[in-house]
């Protein structure tokens, strides 16, 4: 899987790089290598917002497009809580992939019989 960060509002340090690509280094093993993982993080500046840190991701597989958006007062937490959203994700797509082939089988058992 590629991982692509982007910064808005703010610089991607090393240390936030490192920490998306631990994260979601376990999503990684679960799809395939051509998916394309693409987060992006950026700060809000409204001083009223108290949940300024926000972490977005977009994964590209064959046939679906995940998303998830977190936002928390601290960048690693938010980053933290996307990984989470984005492996649930990602084990219900596969899920249904699975149940879907499944069925596919049966039902062509079915006829032949």
């Amino acid at each position: 899987m590629k991982i692509q960060v982007r910064g808005r509002n703010t610089e991607v340090t090393d240390e936030l790089r490192e920490a998306v690509e631990k994260r979601f280094a376990r999503v990684g093993e679960q799809i395939s290598e051509l998916a394309t993982l693409e987060v992006e993080l950026s700060e809000e500046k409204n001083p009223a917002i108290a949940d300024n840190q926000v972490a977005e991701a977009t994964i590209y597989l064959k046939g679906a497009t995940l998303r998830a958006h977190e936002s928390s007062p601290d960048m690693l937490h938010s980053i933290h809580e996307l990984a989470e959203d984005i492996r649930r994700q990602v084990k219900r797509h596969r899920e249904k992939r699975r149940g879907r082939a499944r069925t596919r089988r049966m039902m062509g058992r079915l006829r032949r019989a």
